[in-house]
């Protein structure tokens, strides 16, 4: 799990192509490679990786092709710079919210409207990611948490819109992305919960065996 609090921005020291459409990438990232071990989740992107490898302060890891199709993973190159995320721990701040680093899907930024304080940024989605977007609720972009500002539809689709604050812009790289670039997307997975638990339509009822915990009253 993460909370998308980006820790640092890491460079693409290396790609390589491998067979069956996969991938190993080499990315250097001194602060999430301070602790880390093989076997280690780092959000790369917002897409929970697993350290494979390590040297210094690089890691390795391998990416298989449906992390490719559904994410922005299958455009990054040699220089190109990533947020990087360490998984959390029992004692970690949940300064977001909580995120799995399972990507839904991938959005284009739309416009960015500078103001004096804050960038306001647009982005699309695809449809079937935006019922699960509300305005006030949480949404995670490149593994960053954001707060929804507003959502809408016109003649391009369905999209929302983030407030990015100068910390954010200066230390992810949602400050670099312009108009018309790819960002990876994960809605909040409690809205995905319960639209599957209401698909159902029924309350779930304890057997007689098992009656409901004191203080709460069976349904």
């Amino acid at each position: 799990m993460f909370t998308g609090i980006v820790e640092e921005r890491g460079r693409i020291v290396d790609v390589v192509h491998l067979p069956d459409e996969a991938a190993r990438v080499r990315i250097r990232g001194a602060k999430v490679t301070a602790d880390a071990r093989l076997g280690d989740s780092i959000a790369v992107n917002g897409v929970c990786l697993t350290v494979s490898g390590l040297d210094g302060e690089v890691f390795d890891a391998d990416v298989m092709r449906e992390t490719l199709v559904r994410s922005s993973l299958a455009d990054i190159a040699v220089d190109g710079e990533v947020n990087l995320e360490r998984a959390v721990t029992p004692s970690t701040r949940l300064g977001g919210h909580l995120m799995q680093g399972h990507v839904d899907g991938t959005g284009v930024i739309i416009d960015r409207q500078p103001t004096q304080h804050w960038e306001v940024v647009r982005i699309g989605l695809p449809a079937k990611l935006s019922r699960y977007v509300v305005e006030k609720g949480s949404i995670a972009v490149d593994g960053v948490s954001l707060t929804v500002v507003e959502t809408g539809h016109d003649e391009q689709g369905d999209w929302f819109s983030v407030s990015l604050i100068p910390t954010t812009l200066a230390e992810t790289t949602l400050g670099l992305r312009s108009a018309g670039a790819s960002v990876n997307l994960e809605v909040d997975v409690l809205a995905k919960y319960v639209e599957r638990a209401l698909a159902y339509g029924a309350p779930v009822t304890p057997p007689a065996d098992n009656p409901a915990p004191v203080g709460e009253e069976s349904r």
